[in-house]
């Protein structure tokens, strides 16, 4: 999780390259180079892609993504990410506790309120958003956040009405015990298309954790929206959805309603998953695709220094997955129950470490840039929001 940012102009094409690209690295992060173009760039560049190390021969499919504006800029480490009905974005701060509205159409931020009780370090903190399925109605938005003794998800009303930095009420907590660490905390969260609320979580630097069922650590959790087990999981009674996980730090859905989910791989192999209840995704007993019994591999997998995946999206066909360390937006077509085409590579180096992607509607998404997080190496206007479309 880190490297270097840059600022460019609102409007900028890369189209995809093949090249190659490799080597170990440590997919929690870590102090990292890197190359960019100079600053407040007006012209288009081309960057090149890294070849994904597990389909050889498998050409990349064609396509391309235009970076259409910079919503807004300088925020302070951006974590998590959901879009309001009315098309404006509220986004958390890992390391401040609060929540931003930031207005769509003029960049301009207001500060919605602080999350009481986040107990920010290392890579805790404010982490994920997310709006409940019934916000018109409830008003309410979910977070997931470090405490001093553990990780939390809880619900607060938002009102716009209230004066600035006074908008959120008392977190609720619904649910709470879930291990922290200074490293692997996890921290995304989405509700569902079967309306559950889903969220993935780290096993806080204990990879023991991972294979134990009964902790929360190193799991995919589903959840009513009131934090009690959901109706259909697998071990009964209990929240865990899935087990034998590092890091997951995205969550996105297909158009079949097939959930997928990605994860840091500690020094050879960073994942895209297909989560099923119930499956076992080898950690820490299989790292990337080990083809050993009782465990499920990977449907793709990258060396760390060419990923090192935070947020995903499904969008136009294809997974987005966003790259904190790689520095790169890789696109992951996708056609049953495998990738339809290797992997590609966007926006290699352009705008630094890439913490979550989220979709706008068709063939738009929202980008975040992570380079406040004290990983990355800030430049003037860091970290930013980036509206893309993508073909």
């Amino acid at each position: 999780m880190r490297r270097t940012a840059v600022w460019t102009a609102a409007t900028a094409t890369v189209i995809l390259l093949a090249a190659g690209c490799g080597g170990p690295g440590d997919g929690t992060g870590g102090p990292g180079t890197g190359t960019a173009p100079p600053s407040h760039t007006s012209s288009p560049s081309t960057a090149p892609s890294a070849s994904p190390s597990t389909s050889p021969g498998v050409p990349p499919a064609k396509g391309s993504v235009k970076v259409l504006s910079t919503v807004t800029e300088n925020l302070k480490s951006p974590w998590g990410l959901a879009e309001l009905p009315d098309g404006d974005l509220l986004v958390s701060s890992r390391d401040k506790g609060t929540i931003t509205h930031v207005d769509v159409k003029t960049g301009r931020k207001t500060e919605v309120g602080a999350v009481s009780g986040v107990s920010p370090g290392g890579e805790g903190g404010l982490l994920g958003i997310a709006l409940s399925p019934s916000f018109s109605s409830d008003h309410l938005v979910y977070a997931y956040f470090t405490t001093q003794s553990d990780n939390r998800i809880a619900r607060m009303t938002y009102d716009p009405h209230k004066p600035a930095g006074e908008q959120l009420g008392a977190p609720d907590t619904i649910l709470r015990g879930i291990p922290k660490g200074f490293i692997h905390n996890g921290g995304r969260i989405a509700f569902g298309p079967d309306g559950m609320l889903y969220a993935g979580t780290g096993e806080s630097g204990h990879s023991g954790l991972s294979q134990d069922r009964k902790s929360l650590g190193g799991k995919i959790l589903r959840m009513r929206p009131d934090g009690s087990p959901a109706p259909g999981n697998p071990f009964k009674g209990s929240v865990v959805y899935d087990l034998g996980h590092r890091n997951v730090q995205g969550l996105a859905w297909d158009r079949a309603g097939r959930l997928w989910a990605s994860e840091f791989g500690q020094d050879t192999w960073d994942e895209l998953n297909l989560i099923e209840p119930g499956k076992n995704y080898g950690w820490p007993k299989v790292e990337g695709k080990g083809n050993k019994p009782g465990f499920t591999d990977p449907v793709e997998q990258w060396h760390t220094d060419e990923a090192s995946p935070s947020g995903i999206a499904y969008v136009a066909g294809s997974v987005w997955m966003a790259s904190l360390r790689g520095e790169r937006l890789w696109r992951i077509p996708l056609d049953g129950r495998e990738s339809a085409a290797a992997p590609q590579a966007f926006l290699r180096g352009k705008y630094g470490r890439l913490r979550t992607v989220l979709s706008a509607g068709g063939n738009r998404m929202w980008l975040v840039t992570s380079n406040t997080d004290t990983r990355g190496k800030p430049k003037p206007g860091d970290d930013r929001i980036l509206l893309l479309q993508v073909r």
